[in-house]
């Protein structure tokens, strides 16, 4: 997210378990009608409610109270929601902020409701859309929420000086988006937005975007108040208006959230408030954390870890703890990346030709519970994704061949071609994994120089595009902000990309261009089969190394309820989950 990571670290476990299926699917994968997820990755659906109203349909068997715990080595890097691009700190967001749309979870699948707003009127150009306010929506202090707090919310966005994690589709969809910099520069005025009495938000657009109703589910269009915006110390205490609100918060480490005693369930389509608390600790040891919860000693019996689930720990699943297991749907492509402006054609088709697939794979700890393997951009569950034949040498599997692409440098004169890449040097996995592509490319006749630097360090020098290494930069892996192609296309592969700092390729085709904002302007309906042909061209372009699909694997507690997993994010349905006793 701006560059839109996947939140979850590798398997840790050094060496993978030979895993050819997944175990039967836990009770916990059920949706609201007992259906269950088989571990398969499968396309979501651009489905639309308009009329639906809260509350939410209840949760068969599920109880109000109770503290529960949330565990996960990974730290969210903020709570500001204009800042929130994260897939952990939106997922938690939803306890927190409402906006315009949301998505309800049915089935294992996302359907957009009305949640601040309705879905949102289009004008017969589609540059104009218009949202209408509900009434009777509070804060948590309980003040009441006004049309001019979305309006504001929407300008605050574009202080990217200020916040340069959050969502970047309005700078290129927006009227004057480009121009525009946020009400700490550019000023309460801006073309873009206005309102209308008390109740109606106006979006104007620089060209059609009929994805918008899905971007507004985003935190960034969550209200906020002018007069209580304290900018860089929002994200400390953000205003709730979702079931849940700030307790006790130490950044990095630790977040308690208490009931929203002004959030009103009648108005609300997609959320429950059954938990009295929920306690988020971060920084927690994954391994040690999912073997805890998984014996359930204490209070980890009312515990669910988010991190990927180890491979190690597969046997105590598969010996009787399959109950614990929590599957569901991610919609990320994980991949490396390759710089087009600083390695010629012909040799990034050499390094797909080396690339040690299966030996990266095993050294990565990935599963079939976690993974599988990647070959397109888009991944499976996006509506539009076509399996194709993989382009050459990027099928995601298979040893490589050093041999053939020293015949591919020579051919060109370029054996010794230098590559370099960031690398996490404090720990073993990308140690090991380091050591596995520079042994095969060394052998393919490239002089790799990889570059270790400590975590603290890497998530900044990975964004660096001005950096001295050619390989491996962020977004090492991009996880779908709506389920459609519009949410890829246009965010990884324009010319505008680059600045944006979330580019797959850093490419600056303007014929390419051209052809992902002619089918991005499209309707959503007409766009869906133009992406798969969009989706192969791109890849014989030999942008990235393409990994994995990613798929939802977690474990929670014995007494934690039925978890639903949340396909936009890949995480568990935070507001539905509660405790069984």
């Amino acid at each position: 997210m701006a560059r839109r990571f996947h939140v979850a670290v590798a398997a840790t476990a050094a060496v993978a378990l030979a895993v050819t299926g997944c175990s039967s699917p836990s009770s916990n994968n059920e949706g609201d009608n007992g259906s269950s997820d088989t571990g398969k990755i499968s396309t979501q659906s651009n489905a639309i409610d308009p009329n639906a109203k809260g509350p939410a349909k209840p949760i068969d068997g599920a109880k109000q109270g109770g503290n529960l715990e949330v565990q996960a080595q990974t730290t969210p890097n903020t709570f500001d929601p204009t800042d929130i691009y994260y897939v952990d700190s939106n997922a938690i967001g939803k306890l927190l902020f409402r906006t315009p749309t949301q998505f309800d979870i049915r089935d294992g699948k996302p359907t957009l409701v009305p949640d601040l707003t309705d879905v949102g009127t289009p004008s017969a150009d589609k540059l104009t859309w218009t949202f209408k306010l509900q009434p009777g929506i509070k804060y948590e202090d309980g003040t009441d929420v006004k049309v001019e707090d979305l309006a504001y919310a929407v300008k605050r966005s574009f202080a990217h000086d200020v916040y340069a994690n959050g969502p970047t589709y309005q700078i290129q969809y927006f009227k004057d988006g480009e121009k525009y910099k946020g009400p700490y520069t550019s000023g309460d005025t801006y073309a873009g937005v206005e309102t209308q009495g008390t109740d109606t938000l106006i979006i104007h657009l620089a060209k059609p975007f009929s994805d918008l109703p899905f971007y507004l589910t985003f935190p960034a269009f969550t209200p906020i108040p002018k007069a209580k915006d304290t900018k860089q110390d929002y994200k400390n205490h953000p205003l709730a208006t979702g079931p849940y609100m700030f307790d006790k918060y130490q950044a990095g480490t630790k977040l308690v959230l208490k009931r929203n005693p002004n959030w009103k369930a009648e108005t609300d389509p997609a959320r429950h408030n059954y938990p009295d608390t929920y306690t988020f600790n971060w920084g927690v040891d994954a391994v040690k954390s999912q073997t805890a919860v998984l014996k359930s000693s204490g209070s980890e019996a009312s515990a669910i870890n988010y991190d990927v689930l180890d491979a190690s720990l597969i046997p105590d699943i598969q010996a009787g703890k399959q109950s614990q297991l929590v599957q569901g749907q991610s919609a990320c492509t994980i991949v490396v990346q390759m710089d087009t402006r600083k390695i010629p054609l012909p040799i990034r088709k050499a390094i797909a030709k080396a690339w040690p697939y299966d030996q990266s794979w095993t050294a990565a700890g990935l599963n079939d519970f976690v993974a599988e393997r990647a070959s397109t951009v888009m991944p499976p569950s996006i509506p539009g994704y076509e399996k194709y034949p993989p382009v050459p040498d990027l099928s995601g599997t298979g040893k490589g061949d050093p041999a053939a692409a020293k015949k591919i440098l020579e051919a060109e004169n370029k054996v010794g071609f230098e590559l370099s890449w960031y690398y996490d040097n404090t720990k073993p996995i990308p140690q090991q994994q380091t050591q596995i592509r520079s042994d095969a490319l060394t052998k393919a006749g490239f002089k790799v120089k990889p570059i270790g630097v400590a975590t603290a360090d890497l998530r900044a020098k990975l964004g660096d595009y001005k950096a001295p290494v050619n390989m491996g930069q962020s977004p090492s892996g991009w996880c779908s902000d709506w389920p459609s192609g519009t949410s890829w296309f246009p965010v990884l592969f324009q010319k505008h990309s680059i600045s944006d700092g979330q580019s797959w390729g850093m490419l600056s085709d303007d014929a390419l261009d051209k052809e992902i904002t002619d089918i991005a302007n499209l309707p959503t309906e007409e766009a869906i089969s133009k992406w798969a042909p969009l989706d192969k061209k791109i890849m014989e372009m030999y942008v990235a190394i393409p990994r994995y699909y990613d798929k939802m694997a977690n474990v929670q507690g014995t007494n934690v309820g039925k978890t639903i997993g949340d396909p936009t994010t890949g995480l568990p349905v935070f507001t539905s989950m509660y405790l069984k006793s």
